[in-house]
C-alpha cells in the first residue's frame, strides 16, 4: 500500500501535466507540421509558398502556424493580427532577420547587431527624398550609355534587356562609376552568378548552404568580385563633384565601427538593390505595354513633357516625373501585385491574437502579396488599375492603406 500510494501520485501528476499542456497547445495557433522531425512541412511550402499560405488561411483561418526547416512561423492575415504584427513591442525585425543575412551574407551576428542601425539611418538619409533629386542626372546619363551599347536594331526578351539595362546602371551609381564589367565575357558572368544567386536567395536564407552547391558557388563569386574591389571602391572619385556613393558611405561607417573592410556588406547591398528594381522595372514594363489605353496615354504624356522621341537625349529631372504621374501610379500598382511574399518579426514575449498566444520565439510573419489582393482594402484586387492610386498623398509619399511592400515601423525598405 505504501508503495502503491506514490506511484498514483506520480502518475496523476503526469495526467495533469499532459492535460495542462494539451491545454496550453489549444490556446495556441493551429500547427501545420508535417511528418518529417526537424524539415517538418518545408517540402510542401517549399514548394509554392504564396500558394501553400492562401491554402492554409481558407482552410485554418486568420493566423495559422507552419513548422518548417526547425522554425514555427505563425502567419497573420486579417487585422488584429496585422496590428500586432506592425505596433506590438514584443516582436522584433532585427532579431527575425540576423539569421537569413548570416546564411546568405555571411555577416556576424555580433556584427550585425553592431552595425544595422547606424547603416540603416545612413542608407536612409543618402536615399531619402530630399537627396533623390541628385540621382536623376546621372542616372539617365547611365541609361543612355548603356543604350546605346545595345544599339537601335533587334529583339531581346524584356527580362534580359531590364537586366541589360539596371545591372550596369545600378551598380555603377551604387558603388563607383566603371564597377562594372565592360568585358562581355566577364558580363556574361556576373549575370549567370547574380541570377543564381538572386533565384535561390530565399532558399539560402533557410537552408544550410551545403546542400545548395550551385547556389554557395554563386555567393563565393559575388564575395570574391567585391573583396577584389573594395580598395578601389573605397578611394574612387567623381569626375563631376566630390559627392561619395552610398557603398562609400557605408564603408566608411563598417572601417569606423569595426576596422574592417567588409565585402559582405557590398553583396548585401547589390541584392536588394538588383533583386527589386528588375523585377519591378520588368513587370511595370510588361503591364503597362499588356494595356493598350495605358500605353497609349503614357507615350502622349512623355511626348508633350519631352517632345519628339529620338530627336535628343533627354534630361529627366523630378519636376519632369511629376508631370507623369500615371508613369508613377503604374509603378506604384505593379508593387502592390508583385509585392514580397512575406515579411518577419521575432516574437520575445508571448502575444495575444484573436483568442490565440503566439509564444516566444516564433517568427510572426506578414504576407503583403496576400495583404494587397484582399478585397477589403484593394477593389478589384488581381486587376492591374493604376488609378486607383489618385487617392494617395503621393506629394507627401504617403501610400494607400494597407500597402506593405516597403514594410513597416523603425525599420521599413530605405527603397520605398
Amino acid at each position: 500500500m505504501e508503495l502503491i500510494f506514490p506511484t498514483v501520485i506520480i502518475i496523476l501528476g503526469c495526467v495533469a501535466l499532459l492535460l495542462l499542456l494539451q491545454w496550453k497547445n489549444l490556446r495556441e495557433p493551429p500547427c501545420i507540421r508535417g511528418w518529417i522531425p526537424w524539415i517538418g512541412a518545408g517540402f510542401e511550402f517549399g514548394k509554392a509558398p504564396l500558394e501553400f499560405i492562401e491554402k492554409a488561411r481558407i482552410k485554418y483561418g486568420p493566423i495559422f502556424t507552419v513548422f518548417a526547416m526547425g522554425t514555427r512561423m505563425t502567419f497573420v492575415t486579417e487585422e488584429e493580427g496585422i496590428n500586432v504584427f506592425l505596433k506590438s513591442k514584443e516582436v522584433n525585425f532585427e532579431l527575425a532577420v540576423q539569421n537569413p543575412i548570416y546564411r546568405t551574407a555571411s555577416i556576424p551576428k555580433n556584427i550585425f547587431f553592431a552595425l544595422h542601425e547606424k547603416l540603416y539611418i545612413v542608407m536612409k538619409g543618402k536615399l531619402g527624398t530630399f537627396n533623390l533629386c541628385q540621382f536623376a542626372g546621372q542616372l539617365t546619363e547611365e541609361l543612355h550609355e548603356q543604350l546605346e551599347n545595345l544599339g537601335t536594331h533587334g529583339t531581346i526578351d524584356l527580362n534580359n534587356l531590364v537586366r541589360h539595362l539596371l545591372y550596369p546602371v545600378s551598380v555603377n551609381m551604387l558603388f563607383k562609376k566603371g564597377l562594372f564589367p565592360t568585358n562581355k565575357k566577364k558580363i556574361m558572368e556576373f549575370h549567370q552568378y547574380f541570377r543564381a544567386y538572386d533565384e535561390g536567395f530565399e532558399h539560402g536564407s533557410q537552408v544550410p548552404e551545403c546542400l545548395l552547391r550551385n547556389w554557395s558557388k554563386s555567393k563565393r563569386w559575388l564575395l570574391a568580385f567585391f573583396e577584389k574591389n573594395i580598395p578601389d571602391i573605397k578611394t574612387y572619385k567623381s569626375e563631376k563633384d566630390n559627392s561619395m556613393t552610398l557603398m562609400q558611405d557605408l564603408l566608411n561607417v563598417i572601417e569606423t565601427e569595426t576596422n574592417e573592410e567588409s565585402p559582405n556588406y557590398g553583396l548585401l547591398l547589390l541584392w536588394a538593390s538588383l533583386s527589386n528594381a528588375v523585377t519591378i522595372a520588368f513587370w511595370t514594363l510588361g503591364f503597362v505595354l499588356s494595356h493598350p489605353n495605358i500605353h497609349r496615354t503614357i507615350m502622349e504624356g512623355i511626348s508633350s513633357v519631352f517632345g519628339t522621341a529620338g530627336k535628343d537625349k533627354i534630361k529627366v529631372s523630378e519636376d519632369d516625373l511629376k508631370k507623369l504621374p500615371l508613369i508613377r501610379w503604374c509603378i506604384l500598382e505593379t508593387t502592390r501585385l508583385r509585392a514580397p511574399g512575406a515579411i518577419t518579426r521575432k516574437v520575445l514575449k508571448p502575444v495575444k491574437i484573436l483568442n490565440y498566444t503566439v509564444p516566444s520565439g516564433d517568427l510572426l510573419m506578414l504576407s503583403p502579396f496576400w495583404l494587397h489582393r484582399n478585397p477589403k482594402y484593394f477593389p478589384e484586387p488581381e486587376s492591374f488599375k493604376p488609378e486607383r492610386w489618385k487617392k494617395a498623398n503621393l506629394e507627401k509619399h504617403v501610400f494607400l492603406d494597407s500597402f506593405m511592400a516597403f514594410g513597416s515601423g523603425k525599420y521599413q525598405c530605405p527603397g520605398r
